[in-house]
């Protein structure tokens, strides 16, 4: 039926979102009504109101949550800033969820959004363009800089050191509130950051980067080695755009034409993104042995499985601009997200591989981090039982779960409302996935670089048949003091708090 489109005639918007996007038909409205019949109060209040019923049909533990009068949703004090008048209800929703092996709720994923997101998985950029991170607890570097935006054509590059932010010198450190600083400045909605920075040749140049917008190449940097009688691919992939498509094509069809018979896909600073551009990767690397049989399958919650969750017959279908028909819909005429069919049975909710391209490979390895998640670990888990995989860096973030975002008024409501498994049933990695060599991230040495450290031990392996025990020493300035593996995952946590993770279906899926 084609991804759905959602119209807001009234203040006559034309919402295109790459993805599956839902919008109820109260956030078209200037005096948003209430789900709850002859229910009154402010914008903010009916806001709050709309968000805990989505949760109640929709959230993946919904059976936990108490009724409408218990949690009573307008309590959450309004603050200064829109945004911040909705976390606190979306964090104390996430708190029944299960717990985790620390006992703490399992669901990091849930929040709002302005519709900055849907920008960013569309392909469209709008910051610096760059990312930084810790080679030591007082040595900055680039973490990697997206390609077209405003830090590449300042020259920006991967593993230049950072001395100054904005000036300042004495916050180039790990102390926590030089880090509230660094995302402040340089994750924020500063106009503009100077830097000085230190290149490999030992040069320092000043820099100021510009926020503007641009579009995103989520393929980084990728290259072709010669290792012994191997011939090895190597990719750079930052995050499942819906533009990915044709690029990926691209760059496999290379590694086909070059006979390679491995492959490394770094998925180190990889959030998620599109499940449709997951299925995508995923087929391109797949054995074309493995063509028709199953890839995953899709749980969404239990509630829409039964087709219970009626406050989705206030979302609209839209396909190519116009309601989508359906005998059952709105007023027996159009067709609403409570027409779906969320069943584990539909055939929609059970991918099966579909090898793309010619590409064959013996082994693929993935580089990842604790900043790896979602559509990225959907990929990983989809190919561990049909190839041999091997992951090197950090244990991933731990996201089996997705979502679709609901527009309500003037925010993007992300809950989990699904979970993904593999053909082996295997998808409840919500600790993240062990990795077979573990070791710190290189941020000293550009992509593709193979004394980096990561890579070296892909190349390593691919050659030897073994992880090399020493990797390549890891390139620091004098005086620099290493990071431990938990203050390394804990950084990526504050630097990349800002940063999108997650996978947002945009299956078009049948009618019940």
């Amino acid at each position: 039926m084609g991804f759905p489109q959602i119209k807001c005639t009234k203040f006559n918007l034309l919402l295109y979102l790459a993805v599956v996007v839902i919008a109820s038909l109260s956030a078209c409205k200037k005096d948003q009504k209430s789900p709850i019949p002859g229910a009154a109060g402010t914008r903010s209040e009916l806001t709050k109101d709309s968000i805990f019923l989505y949760a109640k049909e929709t959230y993946l533990w919904n059976t936990s949550l108490p009724t409408y009068e218990t949690f009573n949703p307008r309590k959450f004090v309004n603050k200064a800033a829109d945004m911040a008048n909705f976390d606190d209800e979306v964090d104390a929703i996430s708190k029944y969820s299960p717990l985790n092996a620390e006992n703490k709720p399992v669901d990091k994923y849930s929040f709002v959004d302005d519709g900055s997101v849907s920008e960013q998985l569309g392909g469209v950029g709008g910051d610096y363009g760059f990312s930084v991170f810790y080679n030591g607890k007082d040595d900055l570097r680039v973490k990697y800089v997206s390609p077209g935006s405003p830090a590449a054509t300042k020259g920006l590059k991967r593993g230049y050191q950072i001395t100054k932010v904005n000036g300042r010198t004495e916050l180039i450190n790990t102390v926590p509130a030089n880090i509230n600083f660094l995302v402040d400045a340089i994750f924020g909605d500063q106009p503009s950051v100077m830097l000085t920075i230190r290149k490999f040749d030992n040069t320092t140049e000043d820099v100021t980067v510009t926020r503007g917008t641009y579009s995103i190449n989520p393929i980084q940097f990728s290259k072709i080695f010669t290792v012994g009688a191997k011939k090895v691919g190597y990719v750079v992939f930052n995050s499942f755009t819906t533009n990915a498509t044709a690029l990926l094509d691209n760059v496999f069809l290379e590694f086909t034409n070059a006979n390679i018979t491995e492959l490394i896909v770094d998925f180190r600073y990889n959030g998620g993104g599109s499940v449709a551009t997951a299925d995508i990767l995923s087929n391109l690397i797949v054995p074309a042995s493995k063509t028709g049989t199953l890839m995953y399958t899709t749980f969404w919650t239990k509630t829409m499985q039964d087709g219970k969750a009626t406050i989705l017959a206030n979302m609209p279908l839209y396909s190519n601009g116009k309601l989508q028909p359906y005998k059952d819909g709105v007023n027996g005429k159009y067709a609403t997200y409570a027409d779906l069919d969320y069943s584990p049975t539909s055939a929609d909710n059970n991918e099966k591989f579909a090898k793309r391209g010619n590409l064959n490979v013996s082994r693929v390895y993935f580089l990842v981090t604790s900043a790896t998640a979602s559509a990225s670990e959907l990929v990983i888990n989809n190919l561990r039982p049909v190839l041999d995989v091997k992951l090197i860096g950090r244990k991933t973030y731990g996201k089996p779960v997705g979502f679709f975002p609901i527009h309500i008024d003037k925010i993007d409501l992300y809950i989990p409302q699904f979970q993904t498994k593999n053909s082996l049933n295997e998808g409840d990695y919500f600790g993240g996935i062990t990795v077979d060599k573990e070791d710190a991230d290189d941020v000293s040495k550009e992509f593709g670089d193979p004394a980096e450290r990561y890579l070296s031990y892909a190349l390593n392996y691919a050659e030897k048949g073994v992880f090399s025990v020493t990797p390549p020493a890891k390139v620091t300035v004098s005086g620099t003091r290493k990071l431990t593996a938990s203050e390394e995952i804990k950084l990526n946590q504050e630097l990349d708090r800002n940063k999108f993770k997650g996978m947002v279906n945009d299956h078009p899926l049948k009618f019940r």
